[in-house]
């Protein structure tokens, strides 16, 4: 049995390493992310992980894991910000409010599939321009949900969260556990 980590997140790898599990193979799926019209985030985030564990190419033996984070401001999905501009837009819509980051997994080996999301309410201070100007600056919030990263520089912005931290970074570690040991991967083995 192999572990194939469908995400080519740098942070997903890190997260799943401070739970001790090391993925056997990386191979991030190519779907389409876009939105469908009216969708809400829940349920997008839910369809999306989905999507992403089916096409990921695996042995019946294997587990595959996927993961999709996305940011909700009402019933508006922030994903990944375009260029500077629209990161800077979506900065400026939080400011002063809170949002959910929705997280949702999905597992899958052979025919069978397990899924979980995991909302987390998030408060970010009123921002001044020169902060959002400064985030922008570092270049962190490329090719993250809502524009930032709460483990990065924009820490600085959250003084509140209701919920699961690793969620907000990109993966749930509690539900993500639950659901490797519900696919039989043996979580605490010993080398």
């Amino acid at each position: 049995m192999k572990l194939i980590l469908g995400s080519g997140s740098p942070r997903r790898k890190e997260l799943l390493a401070q739970i001790g599990v090391v993925a056997d193979d990386i191979r991030p799926p190519d779907i389409d992310e876009t939105p469908l019209k009216a969708e809400l985030p829940r349920p997008y985030c839910a369809r999306i992980s989905l999507e992403k564990v089916q096409a990921v190419q695996a042995d019946s033996a294997d587990i595959v894991l996927c993961a999709d984070t996305t940011v909700a401001l009402g019933r508006r999905i922030l994903g990944k910000p375009e260029d500077a501009d629209e990161a800077a837009k979506f900065l400026r819509s939080m400011s002063g409010r809170r949002h959910r980051v929705i997280t949702a997994i999905a597992l899958r080996k052979g025919t069978q599939t397990w899924q979980r999301d995991v909302v987390t309410t998030v408060k970010m201070k009123r921002l001044s321009e020169a902060e959002v100007a400064g985030y922008i600056a570092t270049n962190d919030w490329q090719g993250k949900a809502g524009g930032y990263a709460i483990q990065g520089p924009a820490s600085a912005f959250i003084p509140w969260i209701q919920g699961s931290f690793s969620a907000v970074v990109g993966l749930p570690l509690a539900e993500t556990s639950q659901l490797l040991q519900a696919a039989g991967y043996p979580l605490w083995r010993r080398p």
